[in-house]
């Protein structure tokens, strides 16, 4: 069988500690690294956890389980597949955190891995992929933590949340949030829907959405469905104020017969289109204001209809 083993690594201006933390808490991976799209914990003990990943590779999304060893002392965290995802047989590697000075650091990411049967066409398909999210992976990773802390980072980066009341189960609830392809005729603000879920839960959105002044606005995004308590998504297609929108509809029985339903959102700013969406004049806060209200108005509309679709069928 054939194991290929290879490695990629950036210098980065901060401290080795820093950059450890953030790759240690994999909660905060799908706003950092572009073909993340969901984690899940599944079981922690010790220096070890297991956790599931959902991520595009080669513009596929694919979903695999993970061991990883976390060792803070020596800033390196191992990981293993323990479930695998075709055409990987097996994958493996480790993140490797060099002090080079107070505030310098080299990250090293090394991968190996076989592919299933030992085809060929599979182990190219893994290397393009391996190759291109660790690249994407360690450039984001760069950018985040040199950026981090800023006061123009903290206006960028917010987050919010839009909650209804509703008389109804959680899994009515669910069911309309996670029909999406029937969007079109069950909310307004949607004109087309194209709806794929290859795998159950893991399922690919792309919308064409009526702002209020007439406009249509094309998204894609990759969601995660957990019947009936949440859906995750990450939206790889962005409206051009944006440059990183994740997101989570979460539905909560109350145990009284209600359910408390909240669409959640993460938002990065564009800096570079706020003039000319917005006009010379727009500061961030104008766009904050702005993104929050458009996102806000259409997580709401959804919400209102799916409220009247559950308590009708209860």
């Amino acid at each position: 069988m054939t194991t290929r083993e290879v490695e990629h690594e950036i210098t980065i201006g901060a401290p080795a500690a820093t950059i450890y933390r953030l790759l240690a808490d994999v909660s905060h991976w799908p706003q950092i690294f572009p073909p993340t799209i969901h984690v899940e914990r599944e079981a922690t003990g010790g220096n070890t956890e297991r956790i599931r990943i959902w991520a595009t590779a080669n513009g596929e999304a694919k979903n695999w389980t993970s061991r990883r060893t976390l060792d803070p002392d020596a800033l390196r965290i191992t990981f293993r597949q323990e479930v695998t995802t075709a055409p990987v047989a097996a994958m493996g590697g480790t993140w490797i955190v060099e002090p080079l000075g107070e505030n310098t650091s080299r990250v090293r990411l090394l991968h190996d891995y076989r592919a299933v049967d030992d085809d060929p066409g599979d182990l190219q398909w893994i290397d393009k992929a391996v190759d291109t999210n660790s690249t994407a992976e360690l450039a984001a990773l760069k950018d985040n933590v040199e950026r981090a802390h800023t006061a123009e980072t903290d206006d960028l980066v917010f987050s919010f949340t839009d909650t209804v009341h509703i008389d109804g189960a959680p899994q009515d609830v669910f069911d309309f949030v996670n029909e999406a392809g029937r969007w079109p005729e069950r909310l307004p603000h949607v004109a087309t829907v194209r709806f794929e879920e290859p795998t159950p839960g893991l399922q690919t959105l792309e919308m064409d959405t009526r702002a209020k002044d007439g406009s249509v606005h094309t998204t894609k995004s990759y969601r995660v469905a957990f019947a009936p308590d949440k859906i995750a998504y990450k939206q790889v297609t962005l409206p051009a104020l944006m440059t990183l929108h994740t997101g989570v509809w979460t539905f909560t029985d109350t145990g009284r017969g209600t359910t408390e339903a909240s669409s959640q959102h993460t938002v990065c700013l564009n800096t570079a289109t706020i003039a000319k969406i917005l006009g010379d004049q727009a500061t961030v806060a104008d766009a904050r204001t702005y993104v929050h209200n458009a996102l806000s108005t259409n997580s709401r509309a959804t919400l209102g209809h799916a409220k009247d679709y559950a308590e009708r069928k209860n």
